[in-house]
């Protein structure tokens, strides 16, 4: 180094060897805090002008007094006596609010003085607001976050029988024991999302993030930008400071994309290196992300002819349908059409408060004979929309839909029947016995005494069809 170079330092040694004091006060004078030193008898030796400024006291009044002759609620004597700090102290002393800090000056193991450093309230609601304001941005997020990143349903929520979704629901719970693409296939309706969240929540993931895609419903000039998000400056609606994507947000998780035979081209490409490297790239970014995300993709169409038509790649294929796990439609498996109806209806009951406890097997024929092209879902509205129609506590043909044709086929009529008979009578004295007690839990374990059966038998009695 040389000798020019070392002079500033040189003469910064010999002014504060040469005026220590003054460089002090010039120091404390600078701070853009009020500060308040008191000597080890609690007299007042320094005040900068920042104090002066918050609590409006001039240096002449305080200094070489006293402290708590000027004021007398302050609480920095206290800390002379118990060397301990204090942060946080709220003051109102003369109209006037602020907030302080104190701390010991401690010099050769003692107590030889005390310091308060003061805010003015205004400078302290300033901060909690911008702070407040964060606050609120890191709700939102993680709000919105959570709402999209949680996966409600198991297996144990899935109703199928054997012959039914059971052969299915066998190979989805092997699939969530290992961390391979699945790629689902089935009608609109089936419960593709259902499955999905089966397999997240039964998976080594279950406690990362579920994410769904529905890749119809975003517009493809907004989806890669959805799912791979941006960097600020990207194009002219972003952001400032970026956004984070979707295959971001599901790190350590998984990503459902739905209807993925609606994806783009351009974005199938994207997908495929996903899948192969495991990182991503922001839109306008140069920077590769790892991320470590299982991919679970569904579609109500052809992937097949897709392929064919060249409008899906099919080395993408291949990646996504390391599973393939393909939900039949519902008039292909009604064995699952029965337990579904009550499931339905038990919920529906639930949610519209409105009592509902049966349906009549003249409807529960019906609902057989029908196609169902909407498939589960179809089912469920049309059970709501009938818990909603019905006079009584059962469900008859007219409560249904006027979209379900009436069309029983060979079905023979059952009401003729006497066991039909007896169970219209059975269900009637229940209905009898309930109206005179009333709807409650209690009410009904009062009515399941008096026909002398245990109020399960009640329920299942209120809830099973007639057989013919």
């Amino acid at each position: 180094m040389s000798k020019s170079s070392r002079q500033p330092s040189h003469r910064l040694d010999s002014i504060v060897t040469t005026h220590p004091l003054e460089w002090l006060q010039a120091i404390i004078a600078s701070i853009n805090d009020g500060i308040l030193v008191i000597d080890s008898a609690g007299i007042v030796r320094m005040v900068n002008p920042e104090y002066t400024k918050i609590t409006g006291v001039r240096p002449d009044e305080i200094i070489g007094r006293p402290l708590l002759d000027v004021r007398p609620g302050a609480q920095l004597v206290s800390v002379l006596q118990d060397g301990h700090s204090r942060s946080g102290v709220f003051r109102s002393e003369g109209g006037v609010e602020y907030v302080v800090d104190m701390a010991p000056i401690i010099i050769d193991g003692k107590v030889v003085g005390a310091v308060s450093i003061s805010k003015a309230m205004t400078e302290v609601h300033a901060l909690y607001q911008q702070l407040k304001k964060h606050k609120e941005k890191v709700d939102i997020l993680e709000k919105t976050i959570g709402s999209m990143a949680k996966a409600r349903y198991t297996f144990e929520d899935i109703i199928g029988k054997e012959g039914g979704l059971r052969t299915t629901v066998t190979m989805a719970r092997k699939a969530a024991e290992t961390d391979l693409p699945v790629l689902i296939t089935g009608e609109s309706g089936t419960g593709k999302e259902l499955f999905a969240q089966a397999i997240h929540n039964k998976s080594t993931r279950a406690n990362g993030p579920f994410v769904p895609v529905n890749c119809s419903a975003i517009p493809n000039e907004l989806l890669e930008s959805e799912l791979f998000g941006y960097e600020e400056g990207a194009f002219t609606a972003a952001k400032r400071g970026g956004k984070v994507g979707l295959f971001e947000l599901a790190d350590h998780g998984t990503i459902f994309l739905d209807e993925i035979g609606d994806l783009s081209y351009h974005l199938q490409a994207k997908l495929l290196r996903v899948l192969q490297e495991k990182t991503v790239r922001r839109v306008g970014g140069t920077r590769e992300r790892t991320v470590n995300l299982r991919i679970i993709a569904a579609t109500n169409k052809n992937l097949d002819q897709l392929i064919r038509k060249s409008r899906f790649r099919e080395d993408l294929y291949y990646r996504l349908s390391v599973v393939n796990l393909h939900i039949p439609p519902l008039r292909e498996r009604k064995e699952d059409l029965l337990p579904l109806i009550y499931f339905f209806l038990g919920n529906s009951t639930v949610e519209s408060g409105k009592p509902c406890y049966s349906i009549s097997e003249e409807a529960i024929n019906v609902l057989q004979s029908y196609d169902w092209p909407g498939n589960v879902r179809e089912l469920k509205n049309a059970i709501e929309y009938a818990t909603c129609m019905a006079n009584d506590w059962t469900i008859t043909v007219e409560d249904l839909p006027s979209t379900i044709p009436r069309t029983l086929g060979t079905v023979r009529e059952p009401s003729s029947t006497l066991k039909a008979k007896v169970r219209e009578l059975e269900l009637e004295t229940i209905r009898a016995t309930i109206e005179k007690y009333g709807n409650s839990t209690g009410a009904k374990k009062r009515a399941a005494q008096e026909l002398g059966i245990s109020l399960a038998t009640l329920y299942n009695k209120m809830n099973s069809s007639p057989k013919s």
